[in-house]
């Protein structure tokens, strides 16, 4: 029942954030207003739901016989191209790294003349493009998207 007064909120936080954005790209005030926006709501709802997320997660991933016994977390996924927060990914591996990873850094690329998107999802010790590294031992087990 939490989990689901918890679900009311993020959606009624997701419909004012997307009301808000096609308001001020009504009026004309930019499209930075409007990305700073969408970041600014994408990163409170990773901080405020990313308990609840991990565990229906781990419920997903265990009901299907793919659960794990490594430490998990639910962290945003910052884009390396502006370093705006664009989502939310589940990480897994040891506690002490686990503790350490604060973000997953996506870096995307094309290959064979644009014909495969690659994309890049690397655990890392900070929620920033500049000065962070790589957490040893810590992979990404899940992506979390948000419907608009």
């Amino acid at each position: 029942m939490h989990l689901k007064k918890m679900a009311v909120v993020a959606v009624v936080c997701l419909t004012i954030l997307t009301a808000t954005v096609r308001t001020t790209q009504a009026f004309n005030f930019g499209s930075i207003l409007g990305d700073a926006l969408k970041v600014g709501g994408i990163s409170i709802l990773v901080d405020k739901f990313s308990i609840p997320l991990n565990s229906a997660i781990n419920n997903l991933l265990g009901q299907h016989g793919m659960g794990t016994s490594y430490a998990t977390k639910v962290v945003p996924i910052i884009s390396i191209g502006n370093g705006s927060y664009v989502g939310a990914a589940q990480v897994t591996g040891p506690q002490e790294a686990i503790d350490r990873t604060q973000a997953v850094l996506l870096i995307e690329g094309s290959f064979s003349d644009e014909r495969f998107r690659l994309k890049g999802l690397i655990p890392v010790n900070a929620k920033s493009i500049s000065n962070v590294s790589r957490v040893q031992g810590v992979g990404v087990s899940a992506q979390i998207d948000v419907k608009i």
